[in-house]
């Protein structure tokens, strides 16, 4: 634990006070070094707060809003958003001044946010208002992990009403598919894991069959359980060579596959090329769910306050600043969800 300096925010910055801030698995990674190397990091992205201060220009939010932070604060200029396709901005917003130790050591905040503390500086893009109703550890993930499996089933695979689909990998985000899967209609949802506690929780999220990955064959599996056929949509929430061949032969002819797991720089895959031609369908990878978090997190808040999301389920267990470390480990052990900082 230590002190740091968040400065007064100049143009276009925004200073929050940070509520409740989810341990996700992004954060284990930028610790462990898999992200980059630019020591000192302040970790923590999956944030909500409420507006204290607002530099020059700030036309979004305003002092005493509440905030869920985002780490795509699009830029309205480049070549996706000029095409109407903000959601895949390539020039995001971060603060332009940083945050730094008493001894005036720069840090590299998480994602651009940096929330494992009691304040952080923003870009007023970062911020969306949402209903002050919301519990704030609950509102918070969907800064990250939730939006990410909300968005792969529902923006990216475009899942509907009728269909049926698969999720491989049954964390936070595999879950959080599940439940956008379930929110829209999707008749059948199978869930595919190694672990029995991960498969019991995800039939609370809506799966309506589970695979026990550890003793079956999973593809076979899915087409049993999809009439011979495959699914229409199979979203890898885990990221591996060998999920994602699983998800490409566990989808039906012309169905999609959804990769949201995200692989390693090393990892790679050799598949024999007329497989890809002959089943014909869609290969997507999804980057934050393709949210648009001003369209997204208000209407998904909206949703969870009328009990039609289940998002208070996420919330494994409240935590101090002072547990973060044994969070990352329950993490690794499969025990929560999400472990949510509460300031």
């Amino acid at each position: 634990m230590t002190d740091i300096v968040i400065p007064d925010p100049g143009p276009g910055e925004v200073v929050v006070d940070i509520i409740a801030c989810g341990v996700c698995h992004t954060d284990l990674t930028y610790r462990d070094g898999g992200i980059n190397d630019d020591y000192p990091f302040l970790l923590g992205h999956e944030a909500s707060g409420t507006v204290e201060a607002v530099g020059a220009g700030v036309v979004n939010v305003r002092p005493g809003d509440v905030v869920v932070l985002n780490w795509r604060a699009v830029c309205g200029q480049c070549r996706a958003c000029k095409r109407g396709r903000p959601h895949l901005c390539f020039d995001t917003h971060n603060a332009t001044q940083k945050m730094t130790l008493t001894d005036g050591t720069e840090l590299s905040p998480a994602l651009g946010i940096g929330a494992f503390a009691e304040k952080t500086l923003v870009h007023e893009g970062q911020c969306t208002t949402v209903d002050a109703a919301a519990d704030p550890a609950v509102a918070g993930l969907l800064g990250c992990g939730l939006m990410a499996g909300i968005g792969a089933a529902i923006n990216t695979g475009a899942v509907d009403r009728d269909d049926t689909v698969a999720v491989i990998g049954c964390g936070g985000v595999g879950d959080a598919a599940i439940a956008g899967a379930a929110l829209v209609g999707a008749k059948t949802i199978i869930a595919v894991d190694l672990d029995d506690r991960k498969l019991a929780r995800a039939r609370e999220f809506g799966a309506t069959h589970t695979v026990d990955a550890s003793s079956c064959d999973v593809v076979a599996a899915i087409r049993d359980l999809t009439g011979g056929f495959g699914a229409d949509v199979v979203i890898d929430a885990v990221g591996r060579p060998e999920t994602w061949k699983q998800a490409f032969y566990a989808r039906d002819l012309a169905g999609t596959v959804v990769l949201v797991g995200v692989p390693t720089p090393t990892m790679t895959l050799e598949m024999p090329l007329v497989d890809f031609f002959s089943r014909g369908g869609a290969l997507k990878s999804s980057w934050y769910g393709d949210c648009l978090p001003e369209r997204d997190f208000p209407t998904l808040i909206s949703m969870y306050l009328q009990g039609r999301l289940p998002l208070d389920k996420f919330v494994s267990e409240r935590i101090g600043l002072h547990d973060i470390e044994e969070a990352f480990d329950k993490m690794h052990a499969g025990e929560v969800l999400r472990s949510v900082v509460m300031l």
